[in-house]
């Protein structure tokens, strides 16, 4: 069971949206908090502490690790979607692995050693519905979450003997400036963090935020006719 008051956590793209009420749930619960982001004066999060963090640039990550050398919670939330496809542009595919895998990848690889020196801890990679089917319009970062979410099932597997356990969060459309624009039912940022730091506390494998997610999940063991019947032309 995580005691909160005595987690130190790094919470990245901590300036808006997911990241930003992961980072307000954990001052509430009684956590320190390095809040990251590429521009950290973007953060308007009283408590916390500013870090200047471009997860793709090695550098950027190799500092963040020295600097936050007390972390015992890290939390992999930041990410893009470019609204790319596989056979557009391929720049956009390149960018959304870049972040969505490589970076994600990156901040785990620098800060195994910090999780292992301060007892092992936990990691956090927030991943998608997406992770589980592809949709007209995200192909691209479909595939990135797909590859984000195996690649905690390996980490898990990989960092177990150093006592880090690894936690994979899936939820469909949330309330935030990816989804600017969508008209159908969104989860609030807060509901995502309470029912993600509460999985961490639970010690879940993975959290699944909402009945959308749960769905397209269970698919899975399915005919995939059935759920892409829909999406494709003759």
């Amino acid at each position: 069971m995580t005691t909160w008051t005595t987690t130190t956590a790094l919470v990245t793209g901590a300036n808006r949206g997911i990241g930003r009420a992961t980072a307000a749930e954990l001052l509430a619960r009684g956590a320190t908090v390095y809040a990251a982001a590429r521009r950290p004066e973007s953060i308007d999060l009283p408590g916390v502490t500013p870090v200047a963090l471009d997860i793709t640039d090695p550098a950027s990550v190799a500092a963040a690790a020295e600097l936050a050398s007390d972390v015992d919670l890290l939390v992999n939330n930041a990410g893009i979607s470019t609204g790319g496809t596989l056979l557009g542009d391929l720049d956009a595919v390149r960018a959304e692995m870049d972040v969505n895998f490589w970076g994600t990848l990156s901040m785990v690889r620098a800060f195994a050693p910090v999780l292992a020196a301060n007892g092992g801890g936990t990691v956090v990679n927030v991943a998608s519905a997406l992770s589980w089917f592809a949709f007209p319009g995200a192909g691209s970062y479909a595939v990135s979450k797909a590859a984000n979410w195996n690649m905690s099932n390996a980490l898990r597997i990989e960092l177990a003997g150093q006592g880090t356990h690894v936690v994979s969060v899936h939820l469909g459309a949330a309330d935030t400036d990816m989804m600017k624009g969508y008209e159908g039912p969104m989860t609030a940022p807060a509901d995502v963090a309470t029912r993600m730091l509460d999985g961490v506390a639970a010690g879940a494998f993975e959290v699944v935020v909402d009945d959308w997610s749960e769905m397209v999940k269970a698919s899975l063991a399915k005919d995939p006719r059935e759920f892409y019947q829909q999406h494709l032309t003759a």
